[in-house]
Order: C-alpha cells, then sequence, then structure tokens
C-alpha cells in the first residue's frame, strides 16, 4: 500500500511555511441555490481567493469539497478554517454544498425527495459557473470529502466524467453493503436483505469496473485507525487490479475532524498539480 511520497510531504511543507506568511483574504459566502428537482433552495459556502474580481475577467478552478454524515455546508468552513488559505495561496474558487443529512449525494432509489446526485450535478454547477468566473472545463473542477461526503465525490466523479476530472476521497465510505444498520442507509436504498441490487449500484467499490485508465485523477486516503480503512483498502486493491493509476495514502489517525483537516492539504495540492498539468 501507497505511504506518503517525498513529493506529498515537502508540498505539505510548503503549505504550512506559506500558510504563516500569507494573511488571508478570501471571501466567504453563503448563497441559495434552487433546486427544482427537490423543490427547495439549497444553500453553500463559496469562497473565492484574494484578488478575486469578477469584473477583472482572470477565471479560476473549482474544488468541490463535500461533508459527512449529519453535516452541513458550513461543516468545512467551521471545522477546517485553514481551507480558505488553500482558496488564497492556490488560487481556486471552494464550493462546500449542503448534502442533507444522510444523502450520500445520490438520487434515491426509494425515497424522491432525495436528489442530490442531480442537485449537484445538473443545478449547482452551472449556477456556479454562470455565477462566478470559473474555468467550465472538467480539467480545471475537482471534488472531494470526507466519510459520506468521500463516497459522494467518488460515486459523482465515476457517475459524471463528463463534469470531473480530478477526484478525491478522506475517509470515504466507499462500499456501503457492510454497513446495512448503520447511518439510516435503509432510508435511501431499502433494506439490504430485500434490495441487494440497490447497495451494489450505489456502492463506489462496485462502480470503478466502468473505469479506463487515466480517465480521472484519483486521490484516496485513509487512517489507519478508521473504521473505513478495509473497505478502502479494497478499493485500492481493486484499482490496482483493474490497472487504474491512482494516488492512494494511509496516515496515522482515525475517523476524526483533526485527520481530514490535514488530509484536505494534501487534496488541494494533488488537484492543483493536476489544474496545472492541464494548462490551468
Amino acid at each position: 500500500m501507497k505511504k506518503q511520497s517525498i513529493f506529498q510531504l515537502l508540498l505539505a511543507a510548503l503549505f504550512l511555511l506559506g500558510s504563516t506568511i500569507v494573511s488571508t483574504a478570501a471571501t466567504v459566502d453563503t448563497i441559495d441555490v434552487q433546486s427544482k428537482s427537490m423543490l427547495k433552495n439549497i444553500k453553500a459556502v463559496v469562497i473565492t481567493p484574494q484578488g478575486y474580481d469578477a469584473k477583472a475577467g482572470k477565471k479560476y478552478p473549482v474544488v468541490y469539497l463535500l461533508h459527512g454524515h449529519s453535516g452541513n455546508y458550513r461543516s468545512w468552513v467551521k471545522d477546517v478554517p485553514s481551507i480558505k488559505k488553500a482558496a488564497d495561496e492556490l488560487g481556486l474558487i471552494v464550493v462546500c454544498p449542503d448534502g442533507g443529512f444522510n444523502s450520500w449525494y445520490i438520487n434515491s432509489p426509494v425515497d424522491t425527495s432525495v436528489k442530490y446526485d442531480t442537485y449537484i450535478t445538473q443545478e449547482l454547477i452551472p449556477y456556479i459557473d454562470a455565477n462566478y468566473t470559473t474555468i467550465p472545463d472538467k480539467k480545471a473542477r475537482a471534488i472531494s470529502g470526507y466519510s459520506m461526503g468521500g463516497h459522494g465525490a467518488l460515486y459523482l466523479g465515476i457517475k459524471h466524467p463528463d463534469l470531473f476530472a480530478n477526484v478525491g476521497s478522506i475517509c470515504g465510505g466507499v462500499d456501503l453493503r457492510p454497513f446495512p444498520n448503520n447511518w439510516q442507509l435503509k432510508n435511501i436504498l431499502g433494506d439490504l436483505q430485500s434490495n441487494p441490487a440497490n447497495w451494489d449500484a450505489y456502492s463506489v467499490i462496485t462502480m470503478v469496473d466502468v473505469l479506463s485508465k487515466g480517465q480521472l485523477n484519483l486521490m484516496i486516503d485513509c487512517g489507519v485507525d478508521d473504521f473505513f480503512l478495509a473497505v478502502n483498502r479494497k478499493l485500492h486493491e481493486k484499482l490496482v487490479t483493474l490497472k487504474i493509476p491512482h494516488e492512494y495514502i494511509e496516515r496515522d489517525g482515525g475517523h476524526t475532524r483533526n485527520y481530514w483537516a490535514n488530509s484536505v492539504d494534501y487534496h488541494f495540492f494533488y488537484f492543483k498539480r493536476m489544474f496545472t498539468q492541464a494548462g490551468y
């Protein structure tokens, strides 16, 4: 299994050094986006970097960060305020959508009121591209998240490679099937015994079969004390078997705020490197 590379450690060190000498001037806004699919307005946090001026014409890559189970659109900026520095120092727009208490970022096959796949891919992204000076290209767009959000990022990235070229997961619930009685999953997938096809179809580990080599830039990491470690290892092993290139990291830590606060730095730098390689 892949550990931290010298390159990744150096990037983290540079990030920490930069954080000590650059004052954060990022702007944090809360927006309401109408979801016609769910018949309600849904909030999101949008972080624009220092110097952002919609009238200046400069366009920016965008990173979407998804929160975990029972969280909301404020979770990232409240729990990991360093993402504002990342927006400044790396020149990114960061969008933190609300994914509901327990949506897992899917269109539920059993509860038609849950359509967060449609919301993010067909409503939120077009809104952000229309109202901010983004680079509306999948190669300049990334998505990541922790826990439920890690599942959501991989799920949406694999399902919509036309929208995302860069995808990450932090401590993600990448296989839902081992947890039939957890996190009210029955409410969105049905009972596992009665609806096994749903649990297969909406688990990331079964979706990677459709990936082709180089289709997505993937970064996956998980703490060695995390209850999702086993399913992340199995995902990594399957990607290796399928010969799908990806970054995979295990580090000390569990399913905690401190872990993903540290991990998101790696994801930002990985995405920035991918943006730069794509010419952005």
